[in-house]
């Protein structure tokens, strides 16, 4: 995705171009590290459920106002466009930066990694050291961090749609995103970093919500003990959501 230099200052601009570069000449994904987060904000110990949302189709339809109700919801990226989470995760450079420019930070929960781009701006929690993974399982990562008994993940998708052809994102064709158009971005890496997560907090039940269109499950999330899929329904009709 080209840059759009008038909506950055130059200096946002040059670690924008940096990122970019970076991500080109990154072929795997970082080890996984033992992250240490900013304890600005105490961490919850009495609730059993939590819910992390990626921005995947599969979500639409789920009323997420009723759903805050039954535990803390961590959220990705745009998400704050239209719902006030109680965690936003962001750690693309450019997301982060529309995020600062609303100032959402500065009355709610914001993580991301560390980044010269925007090492002076007030508010946010920043992972230390960075864990080099995508929003969504760095949002599970933290939400299994918190100790609950069970997580429901919703908009966890994956597989891209028109059987995997074309980008699977309730954002897409609005700032900082693809085109609904373009190719579907490759899963690997974010079902590899969620297989991560599983792995680790082995006493934490994951159940992960699908739907008719967006039934993919990798076989090597089927093969964690403590992992299932429910379906959409299900889900909508046991929260009344």
């Amino acid at each position: 995705m080209k840059i759009n230099k008038s909506l950055y200052t130059k200096a946002e601009c040059k670690a924008l171009i940096a990122e970019k570069r970076n991500r080109k000449n990154k072929k795997k994904d970082l080890p996984t590290h033992n992250l240490k987060v900013s304890n600005k904000f105490d961490i919850p110990t009495t609730n059993k459920i939590a819910f992390v949302l990626g921005n995947g189709t599969s979500r639409q339809g789920i009323n997420l106002e009723k759903l805050k109700k039954f535990g803390p919801i961590y959220g990705c990226n745009a998400i704050y466009r239209d719902f006030l989470v109680d965690y936003l995760i962001a750690v693309d450079v450019k997301m982060v930066l529309e995020i600062n420019m609303a100032g959402f930070q500065n009355h709610n929960k914001v993580y991301t990694n560390p980044n010269k781009a925007y090492s002076k701006m007030k508010n946010l929690n920043f992972f230390q050291p960075s864990k080099g993974w995508s929003s969504g399982p760095t949002a599970l990562w933290l939400a299994s961090t918190h100790k609950y008994e069970q997580i429901y993940i919703l908009g966890f998708d994956y597989k891209g749609l028109a059987g995997g052809k074309i980008i699977n994102n309730i954002y897409a064709d609005t700032r900082n995103y693809k085109k609904s158009t373009d190719g579907a971005t490759f899963f690997g890496n974010w079902m590899r970093q969620t297989r991560s997560v599983l792995q680790e907090f082995k006493d934490i039940k994951f159940t992960r919500i699908i739907d008719d269109t967006n039934n993919f499950s990798p076989r090597d999330l089927e093969d964690c003990k403590n992992y299932n899929t429910l379906h959409v329904d299900f889900f909508k009709k046991h929260f009344t959501v």
